[in-house]
């Protein structure tokens, strides 16, 4: 269901991309956006693993610097068959981490120093798991994809913004309509890209949950950094990025941030859809087939 509505979600981002470039420029104004929309997909499939982890200032680490999260993450590859990532460690003592990369064999797993010292070893494979099903799952190429769409709308609904106020009107000539569509596609955008992250946030708890057995190591962890998050913020975390994190950076902030711009579910929501995989889990043997067969 997570994967149809996902399909849904970005078809019509594309489809909000190609109306607004066939209203400024009709069959041309199409083919632009999507050639706009494809170049910087490329770039961002490319280089944005890369990117996140230098404004991060992520440490990639060995077995020797790090043998508790090596081992964890060894572990759960392993169940998992999925190539091992590279694994890095930022130094901030704000609880969080993160995956990412273009697929697997390019994927990568990110931890704050301050998670390490917060959580038990059960709760960091908890959370472990959960960034390795979001590299299952490809959601980093997705979440990529979906932003760099959302960005393209927002920027080719900035045209149309400027050219009604300066009189450059397209075929159509009104220039209500254009500053109309200039504040509500953008916005439009911004939900849709946010739903489709809630909802690849689902997935990978119970990924999560499937893959290490224990759903109860997830709920665990996400208590702890949920009553964390209030004390402050992953230095350097934006908005655009905040999708990426377990759990985002603002959410002890929610008087700016409406439900409708959430990158994630609550964490009311993730523990009582972790509660009721409890009794569905698989036992140890059995897990490998079970995390195949419904997410790789």
């Amino acid at each position: 269901m997570e994967q149809f509505k996902t399909f849904v979600l970005l078809s019509s981002l594309s489809v909000l991309l190609v109306f607004i470039g066939g209203y400024l420029g009709g069959t041309g104004g199409m083919l632009i956006a999507l050639i706009m929309a494809g170049g910087m997909n490329f770039y961002a499939y490319y280089f944005s693993d890369s990117m996140i982890l230098k404004h991060y200032n992520a440490q990639e680490v060995d077995p020797r610097e790090a043998p508790m999260l090596y081992r964890v993450v060894e572990r759960l590859v392993e169940r998992a068959n999925l190539p091992m990532p590279k694994v890095y460690i930022i130094h901030d003592h704000i609880p969080n981490a993160f995956a990412t990369g273009r697929n697997p064999e390019h994927a990568a797993v990110a931890i704050t120093t301050g998670l390490l010292e917060l959580l038990s070893e059960e709760e960091i494979e908890g959370v472990m798991a959960h960034e390795l099903s979001h590299v299952a799952h490809r959601d980093i190429l997705i979440a990529t994809i979906a932003a760099t769409i959302a960005g393209a709308v927002a920027f080719v609904a900035n045209i149309l913004q400027f050219g009604a106020m300066f009189g450059r009107n397209n075929r159509n000539g009104n220039p209500i309509i254009m500053i109309a569509m200039a504040i509500l596609l953008p916005i439009a955008a911004s939900v849709i890209q946010m739903t489709i992250s809630r909802s690849r946030e689902f997935m990978a708890d119970e990924g999560a949950a499937r893959l290490s057995g224990h759903p109860e190591w997830l709920q665990s962890a996400l208590i702890k950094l949920s009553n964390y998050n209030h004390r402050g913020e992953v230095q350097g975390a934006t908005p655009e990025n905040a999708h990426m994190f377990i759990i985002s950076p603002f959410d002890g902030k929610n008087f700016s941030f409406s439900n409708l711009f959430r990158t994630h579910p609550t964490t009311e929501e993730r523990l009582n859809r972790l509660e009721s995989l409890k009794n569905e889990v698989a036992v140890p043997q059995e897990r490998n087939k079970l995390y195949d067969r419904h997410y790789v």
